[in-house]
């Protein structure tokens, strides 16, 4: 079965070639195997499939990948789970001040 799409053409993922190293690593961490090898190269071969995790960027060792993590469908699944209400990107923040409770901000 292919994988889902979540949604076409609206991921933050970037990938610069020329800055990748072709280590790998991406691909090890990729739970959705956005990235592929192609003649010792890496290559973004399923974009779309991209649920922002922010994982590649953050193990890739040259910088070559930058993605905004939080605001995708990992964000919704997350928020989800712990019970949190709202869109995909409403934020659980506490108080300011002394006073119980919490506040919700969504764009």
């Amino acid at each position: 079965m292919k994988n889902m799409v979540y949604l076409k053409d609206v991921v933050t993922l970037q990938f610069n070639e020329g800055q990748c190293s072709g280590c790998g690593m991406c691909m090890v961490v990729c739970p959705h195997a956005v990235f592929g090898m192609n003649s010792g190269r890496v290559q973004m071969e399923n974009k779309d499939d991209c649920m922002e995790c922010g994982a590649c960027s953050m193990n890739c060792p040259t910088g070559a990948i930058s993605v905004q993590s939080g605001v995708g469908c990992a964000a919704a699944v997350i928020n989800s789970a712990l019970g949190r209400e709202g869109s995909c990107c409403c934020v659980i923040e506490s108080k300011n001040d002394s006073s119980p409770g919490k506040n919700t901000t969504c764009c």
